[in-house]
């Protein structure tokens, strides 16, 4: 027996095992992996981007879907920069708006967060693999062995479909009925493009001051060419209308209208093209190429093509390589409090709830605010 479980210790879980633990309770958590919160590290790599320095309005547009609201205005952007502060770890923002701890990486963050948890009473379990419901409780394949825990309460955080390696791979959704269960879809990730031999020079090149457009969304920012496609920043920012059917163009040179451009190129003398747009527009040899793959044959006038370029693609890269997934538990399967209401006491939060958002501190704000609203609605559920 035990006050809570908190099964995935990922910032949702842990999130929520602070609160639950804060409370008073006894706290257990689980996690598959032989070290927690493996995904947050990886993200924290080359820079843990913990929040958006917004309001609550510029976080809610940015996260769907509504539910949500909520849960962003128990804890905002500012409240996730005060808990990092509170752990010893200062932060500041960028130019673009984005939060970093100082130290930038995810592991002297994640080590307080631990030591924490770790003074409240929290017992974290590694290599605790979550096999399904027993008739009272929660059922795990140990390295001891089978395990049958009966908690008061279950939180449930086991991610999404993507980096699986890490930890999160989907397979929990076995345990619950499919009509509760919106299909995975890869959110913030590349495409896949079938190059022609000719790029292959220009794989991991960065193509910057950009404008990529999609559907109604325009981002300025810069992506890279890789071997598989396209990946980066500003493909993430616009991903999700790609995915979803809207086509895909690139503005090469957005602070200058078709007039401007026309006006640059119109004397040519015998430079080769290439030359001519380096020198005219100041085009790097990236842009050059891609306006060669994909504008081929080229137009006598070069301007509403290099305005907006068209990226053919052939789709999404796999999910599995996704930054995050959109999909996961229907919040019509939840209560208010994100308790399963065929299920009293157990609770589900962050990327195992069906909703997406872009990089930029949103994915970690969501997932830890929706953790620490379960956690207090947990709290209130086993003191009744």
């Amino acid at each position: 027996m035990t006050d809570a479980v908190v099964v995935g210790a990922g910032p949702a879980g842990l999130a929520a095992a602070e609160v639950v633990a804060e409370a008073g309770l006894q706290v257990t958590v689980a996690d598959a992996m032989p070290s927690p919160a493996r995904k947050f590290l990886m993200a924290g790599k080359s820079g843990l981007n913990i929040t958006k320095d917004t309001d609550l309005d510029g976080l809610t547009d940015a996260v769907a879907p509504s539910p949500l609201r909520s849960m962003l205005t128990e804890f905002d952007a500012e409240a996730v920069q005060d808990w990092a502060r509170g752990l010893g770890q200062e932060v500041f923002t960028g130019s673009s708006g984005r939060v970093f701890p100082t130290a930038m990486k995810a592991s002297p963050l994640l080590r307080a967060w631990l030591a924490r948890l770790d003074r409240l009473g929290v017992v974290l379990q590694r290599r605790w693999r979550w096999s399904g419901f027993s008739e009272n409780g929660l059922t795990f394949d140990t390295p001891d062995g089978a395990f049958t825990v009966l908690p008061r309460v279950t939180i449930l955080a086991l991610g999404g479909a993507s980096w699986a390696r890490l930890g999160s791979d989907g397979h929990w959704t076995q345990h619950f009925p499919a009509d509760q269960i919106a299909p995975f879809k890869p959110a913030n990730m590349g495409f896949q493009v079938n190059w022609s031999p000719h790029m292959a020079k220009h794989f991991g090149a960065p193509v910057k001051g950009v404008a990529l457009t999609a559907g109604d969304q325009t981002h300025r920012g810069e992506f890279v060419i890789s071997e598989r496609g396209l990946e980066g920043s500003a493909i993430y920012a616009v991903s999700k209308a790609v995915r979803d059917g809207a086509p895909l163009t690139v503005d090469l040179k957005p602070d200058l209208d078709q007039s401007a451009i026309r006006n640059r190129l119109a004397k040519r003398g015998k430079a080769s093209l290439p030359n001519h747009l380096r020198k005219a527009l100041d085009l790097t040899p990236a842009q050059i190429a891609l306006l060669q793959e994909f504008g081929r044959p080229l137009p006598e006038d070069l301007a509403p093509l290099i305005k907006a370029l068209p990226i053919p693609h052939t789709g999404p890269r796999p999910m599995d390589e996704a930054i995050s997934t959109a999909g996961g538990m229907k919040f019509d399967a939840l209560t208010e409090g994100l308790m399963l209401r065929d299920r009293p006491g157990v609770f589900c939060v962050g990327e195992m709830l069906d909703w997406e958002a872009p990089t930029g501190g949103y994915l970690i704000t969501t997932c830890m605010a929706t953790g620490r609203w379960a956690g207090r609605h947990a709290v209130e559920f086993a003191r009744r």
